[in-house]
């Protein structure tokens, strides 16, 4: 069973501006990035908001009754935001198509739950070798920035 203080549970229920902020990113990183590029921004913002909120992670899949209603919201909330994401990345060629959004949430979050002793840069290079595996398997490789 999943123990929270009460700051963290007061956290946890202030965290909607951040979840909306997360979820509104989506149409302006997909308009200024190519696709995969803003997949990956979106995913490293996510990846924040777990980590800024410290237990939400936790309370995802806790299985507390009292967090029951966390999960679907941040389906409905964040879900078709990420969707459209990965759909410009899937129909651009530059990540797998065996993935949904849903699932992509579910992965993201479970390899964002603290590890003791690690702060976010852990939990966010962990995220960055699942983004390459996305990419593998492609259709096509992502494009190559070169520095000038």
């Amino acid at each position: 069973m999943l123990v929270l203080t009460r700051t963290e549970i007061e956290g946890l229920l202030s965290a909607d501006a951040l979840i909306d902020a997360v979820a509104d990113a989506g149409p302006a990183l997909r308009a200024s990035h190519e696709p995969a590029e803003a997949l990956t921004q979106w995913i490293h913002r996510f990846t924040e908001l777990l980590a800024t909120k410290r237990g939400l992670a936790s309370a995802l899949h806790s299985g507390d009754p009292a967090f029951a209603g966390l999960p679907g919201y941040f389906l409905q909330r964040l879900g078709p935001a990420l969707a459209a994401l990965l759909d410009a990345a899937v129909a651009d060629g530059t990540v797998r198509d065996d993935i949904s959004a849903e699932d992509l949430l579910h992965a993201i979050t479970q390899l964002s739950q603290p590890v003791p002793g690690r702060g976010l840069g852990h939990n966010q290079r962990i995220v960055a070798v699942f983004i390459d595996g996305l990419r593998c398997g492609a259709t096509r490789p992502p494009p190559v920035h070169r520095v000038s």
